[in-house]
């Protein structure tokens, strides 16, 4: 199944938020006819009326794919919309944080192909990172088209096990909002030893978009950068002695962060 199948069977999306329409975005900007889109959406975006998909209405016989894509706490009120695709050739791809396989197979039937996906936030820029994982119903054919359909929006990383969810959800889903208080504290520190504040965030914001770029598309380590620009005795090594410290620094707070964050994301599957 490819791109191709989607096109003429159809694609259903649940829910056009914020994620929901960048990965929209990204589909109709690589080719998907908008009139191969069925998109279930209470209250559709002006956006996403000019697009040329059909918005509600009744649902393709036998979609190749459709994409949970609502918030979690919707969960139970929204996924019945989607029932009658169950135990069938259509494959459902679910974008919702917190929310195992097995809430799907109960409401959907054992027998449907689904796939968990884990986007985080910079995917409405295209430039996110999902991982995805299959349950036992999923083809090869079926994750390589969940992979080429969440390329839209940003990388994509595939999974050993549902069980790695977690982390990857405290460490890449949940990862932005620690960097986005990166920069805020930066920021902040600027002003505390005297620079104005709009000067102060547009530093942070600059030199961490710009460390992030060059970790990401360089080939060393980023130990090794870390090194580079660290000379003896100079001013990142007295900086680097307070984050770096074993009992204080970055070390054992993000040890401490990702993993609160991951008994939250176990927490949730459970409740």
């Amino acid at each position: 199944m490819n791109m191709t199948d989607v096109a003429k069977r159809g694609l259903v999306l649940l829910g056009c938020g914020k994620m929901g329409s960048a990965m929209l975005e990204g589909w109709l900007r690589t080719g998907l006819p908008p009139l191969a889109v069925t998109v279930i959406d209470p209250n559709p975006s002006d956006w996403l009326k000019e697009q040329g998909v059909q918005i509600g209405g009744k649902l393709p016989e036998n979609p190749a794919v459709a994409i949970v894509a609502v918030k979690p706490q919707m969960m139970k009120e929204a996924l019945p919309d989607v029932k009658v695709l169950g135990n069938g050739q259509t494959l459902v791809i679910s974008v919702a944080a917190g929310t195992p396989m097995r809430t799907f197979e109960t409401v959907l039937g054992d027998q449907t192909p689904i796939v968990r996906a884990m986007p985080n936030t910079p995917a409405a820029i295209g430039r996110g990172i999902t991982a995805i994982v299959g349950n036992a119903r999923v083809q090869s054919d079926q994750m390589d088209l969940a992979e080429a359909l969440l390329l839209s929006v940003g990388d994509v990383v595939r999974l050993d096990g549902e069980d790695q969810m977690d982390v990857v959800t405290a460490v890449s889903g949940s990862g932005p909002a620690y960097v986005f208080h990166l920069i805020e504290t930066l920021a902040a520190a600027g002003m505390a030893e005297g620079l104005p504040a709009d000067l102060a965030m547009h530093l942070a914001k600059a030199t961490v978009a710009g460390a992030g770029d060059l970790a990401e598309n360089d080939d060393v380590n980023p130990a090794q950068l870390r090194v580079n620009v660290t000379s003896p005795n100079g001013t990142t090594e007295a900086a680097l002695k307070i984050l770096m410290d074993f009992e204080t620094g970055f070390p054992p707070l993000l040890r401490r962060a990702v993993a609160a964050a991951a008994k939250r994301s176990r927490e949730l599957a459970n409740e």
